[in-house]
Formats: structure tokens, C-alpha cells, sequence
């Protein structure tokens, strides 16, 4: 269609040189899966080496992909797919192998506590991923479209993967949109059966309109500026939130509006997450390490707005320092679980 033609001629032209094909679905995991089964496809290998503590999406091989929090229930998933601590080479460099057909990494895990890696990591992925013929899958669901500071936050690493998975955004929290570029000699997949992957949804002529919209504003140097200003103000407030409650705050983490702020245990994420909701504010744990809060606000945020969340964050945390807030809090968290035994097992009888 016209509409789907537009989006991807454009989308390729804003995408890491050398990655000048793109396939569109309708959501992330189904992205995911198609850039694990193009791997395959291409490399002819099995081996799928993902990161604890990840989150690639619910959908079969993107499931496979992901912690074992989130597939312990639906096993056996399929086969061939191995994890290593994200960060850690050495673990990484005695896992990969002459089998591995690609290795997929979130650029900054949220799931894991918005951790972001040191900046030659995905260089030496990429040289180890090289060394062994396998592909390197990053994903951007999360981390595209200005996050960062750039419009991919892969860019903030120097390195061009083989394969770029992109969603969430870019529907513009519109219609579902979600799309894998790649490297066209990995077309050839396809060449001999051209309906090896297809998607009922993927590429809807709606949709293509509005991401190519999202694409145009995210890509523009206004929105990214902003973003960086924004951030700026962010590390300024979040520095001293440290500073002002070191007793409780570990570290910050962030690169561009891609935040989290880590406390001194995992009790605190659950606590500050119904603390800011208290003062207004929609912040969530992330749920394979419960000590971080991140903070994802809008990207079209101004500057007055930053500062207000700021301000409500520091009441969030006195909140959250108060032992009878705390003790009301587990109570109710307790009461909750309770419940939950109980109604399980009625469900028994």
C-alpha cells in the first residue's frame, strides 16, 4: 500500500546505516519473534542467547526469550534458549558458541532496574556475536524513538546491530504498531517461501499513518533538544534527591528520560510506587529488580511539568520514610495476599 510504503521508506532512512529493510507488525512481540525466526532463518544455527532479568514480550519466542518469572508457567516453551547476566562478557564469551544464531539484548533492561551497561558492551557483543556468525538482535521497544536523548538508544553505544526491534511509541499510543528492520541480505530467508512470516495486522494502513507522524516528530531535532534539556533538569533534582535522602537512595540511574532511581532494597520499590501514586504520579518498580522505581515521564514534557514531578517525588519518599505509612502499606499488601491464598484454595473444594 501506499501508506505502508511512505512509513518504510522513511523508517529506513532514520535507521542504523546498513539495516535498509523493514517489516511492520502489530505489536512487540510479535516482532520480536520474527527477528528470532529471521536469525535462524539466515544463519541455519538454534542457540538464542538472551539476558536474566529481560522482557522481550509475551508471544511465544519472544516469551522464550524472556525470565523465567514470566515463562516458569507455560513450559516446555521451545527449545535452544539460553540466558546470561546482562553486562558480564566473560559470561557471555563462554556461553556463545559456532550454535548460536543470535544473541537479543534490551538496549537499557527496564524490566531489570533501567540498568545501562558501560559504553564498549555492545561494541564487544557485536565483536563476539562477529567471531562466532551470529546476529545481534537489539531491542528498542522501550529505549527508540528519543528516549535516550537520540533517536535510538542504541546510538548512544556506536554500534549497528544486525537486527533493530521498534514498538510501543511508535503506534503514538494510537493505533498498534510495531516494526524489525534489518539487513537486507537477510531477506534471502525468504526468497524460496515468501509467507514464512505474515501478520493479519502488521503494516494496517491506519497504522502506518500514525507512526509515520510519531516517526517525523521523534526524529526532529526540536523534540530530541527538548528531551536532553528535560533530562537535564531531571539530573539536576534527581542528584539532590540523593543527596537529600542518601539513607535511602543508592543510586541514580539515567540516560536521556530513560530513568531509575534505585533504593536501598526491594521493599522500597513496591512502597515508593504506592507513594507516588498518593501525590499523582504513575511510577512503577521494575519487577525483576524491585529496589528500582523507574521513571518513563512523556517526551513532550516541559519543563514546569519536570519540576512538579520532582517535587512530588521528594513528598513520595518522605511519604514512603514514614513508618506508619510503611506498616499501612505491607498491611494492606499482606491483606491482599491473604486474600489471594484463600480464594485459591476454596478453588480446590
Amino acid at each position: 500500500s501506499e501508506a505502508r510504503a511512505r512509513l518504510a521508506e522513511f523508517f529506513v532512512s532514520l535507521a542504523p546505516r546498513s539495516l535498509d529493510k523493514v517489516l511492520f507488525f502489530s505489536g512487540g512481540g510479535e516482532a520480536v519473534d520474527f527477528a528470532i525466526k529471521l536469525a535462524r532463518g539466515y544463519t541455519r544455527k538454534r542457540k538464542i542467547i538472551s539476558a536474566y532479568g529481560g522482557y522481550h514480550g509475551h508471544t511465544g519466542l519472544a516469551l522464550a526469550a524472556g525470565d523465567i518469572k514470566y515463562k516458569k508457567y507455560f513450559l516446555p516453551l521451545a527449545p535452544g534458549f539460553i540466558q546470561v547476566p546482562f553486562g558480564d562478557l566473560e559470561y557471555l564469551s563462554k556461553t556463545i558458541d559456532n550454535d548460536t544464531a543470535a544473541v537479543i539484548f534490551e538496549t537499557i533492561p527496564a524490566t531489570y532496574g533501567i540498568y545501562i551497561p558501560p559504553k564498549d558492551f555492545f561494541k564487544k557483543v557485536k565483536s563476539l556475536c562477529e567471531k562466532y556468525g551470529a546476529l545481534l538482535i537489539i531491542d528498542e521497544i522501550q529505549t527508540g524513538l528519543g528516549r535516550t536523548g537520540k533517536l535510538w538508544g542504541i546510538q548512544n553505544f556506536d554500534v549497528v546491530p544486525d537486527i533493530m526491534v521498534v514498538g510501543k511509541g511508535l503506534s503514538g499510543g494510537i493505533y498498534p504498531m510495531a516494526a524489525a528492520c534489518f539487513k537486507s541480505k537477510y531477506e534471502s530467508v525468504f526468497k524460496k517461501e515468501p509467507f514464512l512470516h505474515v501478520s493479519t495486522f502488521g503494516g494496517s494502513e491506519l497504522g502506518c499513518i500514525v507512526a509515520l507522524e510519531v516517526l517525523k516528530i521523534s526524529s526532529s531535532t526540536e523534540f530530541l533538544e527538548n528531551v536532553n534539556y528535560i533530562a537535564k533538569i531531571f539530573a539536576d533534582g534527581f542528584n539532590q534527591l540523593k543527596n537529600d535522602f542518601s539513607n535511602y537512595i543508592t543510586e541514580i540511574r539515567q540516560l536521556g528520560l530513560m530513568m531509575g532511581v534505585k533504593f536501598k532494597n526491594e521493599l522500597w520499590g513496591p512502597l515508593m510506587s504506592k507513594a507516588c501514586f498518593d501525590e499523582g504520579l504513575l511510577c512503577v518498580y521494575s519487577n525483576n529488580d524491585k529496589s528500582v522505581l523507574q521513571v518513563l515521564p512523556p517526551l513532550i514534557l516541559q519543563e514546569d511539568q519536570a519540576r512538579e514531578i520532582i517535587l512530588r517525588l521528594r513528598k513520595a519518599i518522605e511519604r514512603a520514610s514514614d513508618r506508619r505509612y510503611q506498616l499501612k502499606v505491607i498491611s494492606s499488601f499482606v491483606k491482599a495476599q491473604m486474600k489471594n491464598q484463600i480464594d485459591y484454595f476454596k478453588s480446590l473444594f
